[in-house]
């Protein structure tokens, strides 16, 4: 039973969300490479410009696991527990990478760990999630709702994790959802087949940037 009704995308009333998109996932020498990341990023970059180019709202939403800490995901506690360093706040890894990022911005970790989200750009920021969505304890649907975004738009790495939880939860949120499978990482037939059930709309960057430029 599928109607689109209620969940073909509005491309003028969208948002992106670039999720965990960090030098520390996307370098072959990072901390936790995740395969596919890397090779994502000229479809990242493209929907990026895409996305400023229209003026439409963009979150960067990132992971910052403190050496030590216990304020992470289960699987990942012990290892963030015992010292590991991943995305460790103000180290390079952290980092959006430089070809992503708009002008010469930096992350700030103690604003984001603040629960704050950071300016990067025009209508372009950057928020913290201690866990898989990008909702889960975080400003994201009230900076969208106050945008009047209908539809989110979401890439990154790697889709069985953060970017699948967030789309389940835009859902719940009653936001209609696209997700880039070109520009996300560890995609495969069977876990967008899943997402196709909840509604998620899948399009390639080039769709993607041909529709937001179609309206």
């Amino acid at each position: 039973m599928t109607d689109p009704t209620y969940t073909r995308p509005q491309w003028q009333r969208s948002a992106l969300i670039v999720v965990d998109v960090q030098n520390d996932f996307v370098a072959d020498d990072g901390a936790l490479p995740v395969a596919g990341t890397r090779e994502a990023l000229g479809a990242i970059a493209g929907v990026l410009d895409a996305f400023r180019a229209a003026r439409r709202p963009i979150a960067h939403v990132v992971r910052l696991y403190i050496p030590g800490g216990t304020d992470t995901d289960l699987p990942r506690r012990a290892a963030i527990e015992s010292g590991t360093k991943v995305v460790a706040p103000g180290s390079a890894g952290s980092q959006i990478p430089t070809e992503l990022r708009p002008g010469n911005s930096v992350l700030d970790p103690d604003r984001l760990l603040a629960g704050e989200p950071q300016q990067l750009g025009p209508d372009e920021i950057a928020l913290f999630k201690p866990r898989w969505s990008a909702f889960h304890r975080t400003v994201l649907h009230e900076w969208l709702h106050a945008r009047d975004v209908t539809t989110v738009v979401v890439l990154g790495c790697n889709l069985p994790n953060c970017p699948r939880a967030t789309l389940f939860d835009a859902s719940n949120h009653d936001y209609r959802t696209v997700l880039v499978t070109d520009a996300t990482s560890q995609v495969t037939e069977d876990r967008l087949a899943d997402l196709e059930l909840i509604g998620v709309n899948l399009a390639t960057a080039r769709e993607t940037i041909e529709q937001l430029a179609a309206g």
